[in-house]
This record gives structure tokens, C-alpha cells and sequence, in this order.
């Protein structure tokens, strides 16, 4: 198709965001890069903190800053709102006055705020090596590929609605608005595969399978309907065919590398030590660990869980760490505590670091626009897209 070629050929202007001439919030004083300047390195947490807090007095209500749950707190305390990576997104398109939305977070979650933001707003990730490693596991090329070959294998009439989840880069969600699809979260990922089963028979879930089937047996798909894409080596068995024919739902080969860190002998030890303890858990981990816990969902519901729960409440929480430990430290009248009991932090958030932060602001004072994401305006409007079809559900 013209526009999935057009998304493969700006491939590279998404992944990377060079300067290109668009109608969207483009600054001719922007530049991407990827060395932070060494004194910014060596300052002080005393003097980055200073140079942020004056940054911000100067740029006033023409900045916005967007701390994702996952930050450290010496990122999360600058923060002018934080949340999960879908609703910081939409809190920037609701601040029309703030010119500059700085997004402490990772490339993708940048790219949705640009594609929901207006065009005189730009969007800013302090550190361009802040990626998902879930998010890289699909790109187009082999979205593409996939979709070929689904089309050889079931025929034109397969009936495959494709669902991206938001930890995706905008040609994947662009993908999915010009082929008929649409774009979920992981808490309304339930009402999106209804309302996937109303426009088709299947479904193609990318890229994470954890949350794909998790949410597809909630669903009632039983795991026989289920097919797995590994789209380095898609058909690979010699009953490749019939499993798909007989597929309600194709799961991509995809997974969150924290939410991989938890099994079920964490959940039985906590469980041993603690008796009584309710086990949360992210449905981005792995079924079994899914089927042993109490309750499971999204980030946010997982917050909601705990501020909900009574004093002397106690918490397995299966998620990153950085947000357990902050959960923890503003419900001292609860024992929450992660599951795994080795630090399991989101490394490519990790990489957004107080110096990073101060040297984009001071840029920005200085006239200046670092590391600026921006989405083509072909890809932002079928991304839009896909992303309308979620917010009407």
C-alpha cells in the first residue's frame, strides 16, 4: 500500500527525530544529540537542581513537564505531572499555552504526545537513547512482512483487524489506522478486543504476547485458538498454515524485559512468608504468573488498588521498581514490596538523568530546541487515527 510504504520510508525520521520540513511544530534552532556536554555530567544534584528550578521560573506556563511512572524520583520530583504514558500524552494536548512539552520518558511515549499535541507545540525527550525494548521487537518492515503473509496464507477475505498496543512506535500505530485497526492500553486492551471481534474475526496483537493473551483469555479465546508470530521466523513449523486458519487471535513474539523478571516461585515465596499478602501484578508478565496473583492490571490500576486499600493492607507488586518503592514510601501505613527481590528498574527509562533534564531546559532558555521528536504529518494523522478509534470506546 502507498501509505505503508511512506511509513517505511520515514522509518528513520520516527525513530530518530531529525529536523524535517513539516507543517507540525518544526524550530529551524532544533538539533538532535546524543552526547550530553560533560559539565552537565559532573554537576552536583545541588546545582542541577538550582539550574532546573530556574529554567523552569523563566519558561514559566510555555513548559509542561511529563514524568512517567517508571522515573526515578529525582526525575519524578520536576515533574509537573506524572502518570502512565497515554494520560501524560493527553494532559499535554489539554495545555495548548505550554509551547514546550518536555517528556521524561521513552521515544514512543514522546511520539504519542506529539501526534496528540498541537502544531505550535513541541515535544522534548531529554535523552534520545530512551527507548522500550518491547517497542523495538515490531517495526514495520516486519508488520508488513507479517501482514503479506497473512493475506497469502488465510486470503484477502482473512477478516484480521491489527491492534498495536501504545508501547509502539507511530508507523505501527499509523499501520494500524490506515489497515482498518486501532491502538489500546493496557487497561482498556478488554473493551478494544471486543470492539476488534465487531469489525473482524481476528485479531493481530503487537508486539507484546503477554498482554495480548492475558487480555484474549479474559476475553474467552481459548489458548488453542491462539498463534504466536515470531517474525524472525514467522513459519517456521510445518503446521504454520492450520494454526493460523484455526486462530482467532495471532499473538507477535514480544515481550516488557522487567515485566519477564517475575514468576510464580516469587508469588509462593511471597505468599509463604507473608500469609495473607495480596499479590498485584502487570498484565505485560507471563500467564502463570498472571493466573497466581490476586488481582492484575495496568499501572494505574495498579495504584488505584493501593491508595484504595486500608491501613495495615500488605502488597506483592509486580512491577517496576522505581514505582513500587514510591508506592511504598507514600503508604508507610502498608507493606508493599516488589516481587522480585532484585532491583528490577526499566533501563532505557533509567536513562533519563537530572543532567539531561537541565540541559534541554537551559537550551530552551537559551533559544535553543534539543532533541526534538516529531512525527510526520502522514504518519501522525493515521496514527490519530487508530488512537481516535480507542478514545470512542
Amino acid at each position: 500500500m502507498a501509505l505503508q510504504s511512506a511509513c517505511a520510508e520515514s522509518k528513520e525520521e520516527r525513530i530518530l527525530p531529525l529536523i524535517a520540513p513539516t507543517t507540525r511544530a518544526q524550530h529551524t534552532h532544533a538539533k538532535r544529540i546524543d552526547t550530553i556536554p560533560q559539565f552537565y555530567a559532573e554537576m552536583s544534584g545541588e546545582e542541577l537542581d538550582q539550574r532546573i528550578a530556574a529554567a523552569r521560573a523563566t519558561l514559566a506556563d510555555r513548559l509542561v513537564i511529563l514524568g512517567h511512572h517508571y522515573q526515578r524520583d529525582e526525575i519524578i520530583k520536576y515533574a509537573d505531572f506524572r502518570g502512565d504514558s497515554f494520560k501524560l500524552a493527553q494532559l499535554a494536548a489539554a495545555r495548548p499555552q505550554a509551547d514546550y512539552i518536555v517528556f521524561c520518558g521513552v521515544h514512543f511515549m514522546a511520539e504519542s504526545a506529539d501526534i496528540l499535541s498541537g502544531p505550535h507545540q513541541c515535544v522534548i525527550l531529554p535523552n534520545p537513547a530512551a527507548g522500550c525494548s518491547m517497542a523495538d521487537m515490531a517495526n514495520i518492515a516486519e508488520v508488513e512482512e507479517c501482514w503479506e503473509l497473512l493475506t497469502e496464507t488465510l486470503g484477502a477475505d482473512m477478516g484480521v483487524i491489527p491492534v498495536t498496543y501504545m508501547n509502539s512506535a507511530a508507523n505501527l500505530k499509523a499501520f494500524c489506522g490506515c489497515n482498518g485497526g486501532i491502538v489500546c492500553t493496557s487497561s482498556n486492551a478488554p473493551k478494544v478486543m471486543t470492539w476488534a471481534f465487531s469489525h473482524g474475526k481476528r485479531v493481530l496483537f503487537f508486539p507484546d504476547e503477554h498482554l495480548g493473551r492475558n487480555t484474549a483469555l479474559k476475553y474467552g479465546i481459548a489458548e488453542e485458538q491462539m498463534a504466536v508470530w515470531n517474525p524472525k521466523d514467522p513459519m517456521a513449523a510445518d503446521d504454520a498454515e492450520e494454526e493460523l486458519e484455526r486462530s482467532k487471535i495471532i499473538l507477535w513474539k514480544g515481550y516488557c524485559t522487567t515485566h519477564m523478571r517475575f514468576n510464580v516461585q516469587q508469588v509462593a515465596k511471597a505468599r509463604a512468608e507473608y500469609p495473607g499478602i495480596k499479590v498485584l501484578v502487570h498484565p505485560e508478565c507471563r500467564r502463570e504468573v498472571v493466573d497466581a496473583a490476586d488481582l492484575y492490571g495496568s499501572t494505574e490500576y495498579i495504584i488505584q488498588q493501593i491508595e484504595q486499600a486500608p491501613a495495615g493492607s500488605q502488597w506483592a507488586v509486580g512491577t517496576e521498581i522505581n514505582l513500587v518503592h514510591r508506592l511504598a514510601k507514600e503508604h508507610p501505613e502498608q507493606l508493599i514490596f516488589c516481587l522480585d527481590p532484585i532491583v528490577c528498574p526499566c533501563s532505557t527509562m533509567y536513562r533519563i538523568h537530572p543532567a539531561y533534564l537541565a540541559w534541554v531546559l537551559e537550551g530552551l532558555v537559551n533559544g535553543e530546541v534539543i532533541n526534538q521528536v516529531s512525527v510526520d504529518d502522514e504518519t501522525a494523522r493515521w496514527a490519530r487515527i487508530a488512537l481516535d478509534r480507542m478514545l470512542s470506546l
